[in-house]
């Protein structure tokens, strides 16, 4: 057993400067519901030299940076800023904005946003509800005609889609997919398996698997810690194993979601923790899972991998 000691891309993290008050949710006064309670520990600055000083060990060559809930009014604005962050520190190589689908003038949003070289695709959160129970009287945005329609521009744009809903809302993600073939997407967090009872687990890996069927529909193992307990291998082992044998190895991507989720654990415990997991797979399977399938899925220069 040898653990991945290789190149990594972080596929999903976050680079902010709430200093600049561009993040509501970040500002000093802020306190917004949040699935790992308290996170004024985060609302700081964090650049390429604050992740590589967390991921010292770990042979980090590239980086795809998410949107941070900027200002909604100023989409643009988000993207803007990340590519001055690329041109001062090198990092990150690709980054996802932020368009709301449903607004009348997202269309001409989503063309000047794929005019940036930095930008790969976009993510608006769909919402959800509060249980498998409910989902059936609450749809999530997946079903919104109008939303729909602005969905309709990615693919044409080469914009893919970054999905981050619970697992209940994955049929609705389903159905979405078949509608718009040509669309890549992405789920962030393995699908966002909070619940881990028996019952929890057994519905989230089915959802899991139903989607996987869809062959453009990728996952980031990633974001997976749980409330009020530190990250350890013990406790997401099992999240990690379901995930890859829902989608096989080649359509999985591992992430820190840093600086969110130092709430629960240190960039050694969680990508190490991963590559503890993954140290029974063989290399080349690590390095699909670390590093390769990030750069085809966001199409970065194979070169960083040396």
């Amino acid at each position: 057993m040898n653990r991945w000691t290789g190149p990594v891309i972080d596929a999903h993290h976050h680079f902010w400067e709430p200093s600049l008050g561009r993040n509501p949710w970040l500002l000093p006064g802020a306190a917004i519901p949040f699935r790992y309670g308290d996170y004024a520990s985060i609302k700081r600055d964090y650049l390429p030299p604050d992740l590589l000083a967390d991921a010292q060990g770990f042979d980090v060559v590239g980086t795809v940076t998410m949107e941070t809930e900027w200002d909604p009014h100023d989409p643009l604005g988000e993207i803007e800023h990340i590519q001055g962050v690329q041109e001062r520190f090198g990092l990150p190589n690709a980054a996802i904005g932020h368009a709301a689908l449903r607004d009348p003038g997202v269309a001409e949003v989503l063309e000047a946003m794929a005019e940036h070289d930095i930008v790969r695709g976009i993510r608006n959160k769909p919402g959800q509800a509060d249980s498998p129970r409910d989902a059936a009287a609450r749809p999530s945005l997946l079903m919104d005609p109008a939303w729909r329609r602005g969905y309709a521009h990615l693919a044409p744009l080469g914009l893919d889609f970054e999905l981050q809903t619970a697992w209940w809302h994955l049929d609705e993600a389903i159905d979405l997919v078949r509608e718009f073939p040509s669309t890549p997407v992405t789920i962030n967090h393995a699908g966002l398996p909070s619940d881990r009872s028996r019952a929890g687990i057994a519905g989230w890996a089915a959802a899991l698997s139903r989607i996987a069927r869809c062959e453009q529909v990728w996952i980031k193992i990633s974001g997976i810690g749980v409330p009020g307990h530190r990250w350890t291998v013990e406790s997401n082992r099992e999240i990690v194993e379901r995930t890859v044998e829902a989608f096989g190895v080649e359509r999985v991507m591992f992430a820190s979601n840093f600086p969110v989720d130092a709430l629960r654990g240190s960039y050694a415990e969680i990508m190490g923790g991963f590559a503890e997991i993954a140290a029974a797979w063989s290399p080349d399977e690590q390095r699909l899972a670390f590093a390769e399938n990030a750069v085809r899925r966001y199409r970065l220069d194979p070169g960083i991998l040396g």
